[in-house]
């Protein structure tokens, strides 16, 4: 079987809520990392089999196929396809594994891969305003129980035993290790700069220095009057975009460039869509297993921070080194672009394995109605 290679990951930084990057249409800040990519590579758009492009929320700005008109407002030929994946948050994650499967079977040899979400512009939750989400079916099989990420985040948090305190002082260190990371350039490489409204935005702008437990006491709880869960310990509603570009080795020779990582192993997994946010556990476990490695093997983990007892939950099952996940912050401190989450963790996680030369880095990400992903990618170079 063919490998399938990462020669390059590119990203936007993230912007928050009404923020930096709410002005730029989603298909025009997925061009701007689509022609980043090009400009960086020297590839020619021409030759891309496909760019599979993961976005969540696929109404008015994000509708007809966003894969698509990202594709035509980067500019590129006509004939280049575009395809737009959802798998909830992990879409982007999901649009990098199948490039890479598609990769690997032979019947891709250059598709970019990626993903996008302006929150900002297509607020969650508008996909419930018409029609009926999840079917009469499905509603009768699990009556009397809400479809909801935050009841779930407090299922979670009840079920670990995880008291709002040690929720809150994770959130506090995801800010504290965003700022860390900011502050030592470790997302210089492989951030595009965004110039919007005349400004030039080019580092994450969800961060809040100084979020301490003292400071996160005040806010009331979200979900339940007695309950955990608040805006502080949960991840940013944002915006934001990224995009790798996925080859064979031989293809990436034959280009004069050389592949930072190879896709190692992916798998996904389904759980209980009532918690909903477990899926990171089971995909985890599954996705070891498929490589033939163990939790000790895997220098850098990034589970995505959608709720604090999300990772929390995830270390007390698979007892990774803490000093491993999330060393570079998360969602909590800088937020969380749905559909393109997936691909924005890959181009840290990649960042972070380069930085301290780490053999394998693990990525996973729970996913509204209880999936996950889980990918492991191993350092070339």
């Amino acid at each position: 079987m063919r490998d399938a290679v990462i020669v390059d990951a590119v990203r936007t930084p993230i912007g928050k809520r009404n923020g930096s990057l709410s002005t730029v249409h989603a298909a025009d800040l997925s061009a701007r990392v689509l022609t980043a990519l090009v400009d960086r590579t020297g590839v020619d758009p021409a030759t891309v089999d496909d760019v599979m492009w993961g976005c969540v929320t696929q109404i008015g700005d994000q509708s007809s196929n966003i894969g698509r008109f990202a594709v035509l407002a980067a500019g590129w030929p006509e004939h280049v396809p575009g395809v737009t994946v959802n798998r909830a948050c992990g879409s982007s994650q999901q649009a990098v594994d199948s490039a890479a499967h598609a990769v690997m079977a032979g019947q891709y040899d250059l598709v970019v891969a990626g993903g996008v979400e302006t929150m900002s512009r297509v607020p969650l939750g508008s996909h419930r305003t018409t029609g009926q989400p999840y079917g009469p079916a499905v509603l009768e099989r699990y009556e009397g129980f809400e479809f909801s990420q935050g009841i779930g985040a407090e299922l979670i948090a009840e079920r670990w035993g995880l008291s709002r305190k040690q929720l809150d002082e994770f959130a506090s260190a995801s800010h504290a290790k965003a700022a860390a990371a900011i502050d030592d350039g470790a997302f210089e490489d492989h951030v595009v700069p965004i110039e919007a409204d005349g400004t030039k935005f080019a580092v994450d702008e969800g961060l809040r220095r100084g979020t301490s437990v003292e400071t996160l006491a005040g806010l009331r709880p979200s979900f339940k009057e007695d309950g955990v869960i608040h805006a502080g310990n949960s991840s940013q509603i944002s915006d934001g975009a990224a995009a790798l570009l996925i080859t064979t080795t031989e293809r990436a020779r034959e280009l004069g460039l050389a592949p930072l990582a190879r896709y190692h192993t992916g798998a996904v997994s389904g759980a209980d869509p009532i918690a909903m946010l477990t899926g990171p556990i089971p995909a985890t476990e599954k996705v070891l297993r498929r490589a033939g490695l163990s939790i000790d093997d895997i220098g850098v983990f990034e589970v995505n921070e959608a709720f604090a007892p999300v990772p929390l939950a995830w270390l007390a099952e698979t007892g990774a080194d803490p000093e491993r996940l999330n060393p570079l912050g998360g969602a909590i401190a800088v937020g969380h672009p749905l559909g393109g989450s997936g691909a924005i963790l890959m181009t840290r996680m990649l960042a972070r394995m380069r930085r301290r030369e780490l053999r394998y880095g693990l990525q996973t990400m729970c996913e509204g109605g209880g999936t996950a992903n889980a990918t492991i990618i191993e350092l070339l170079r």
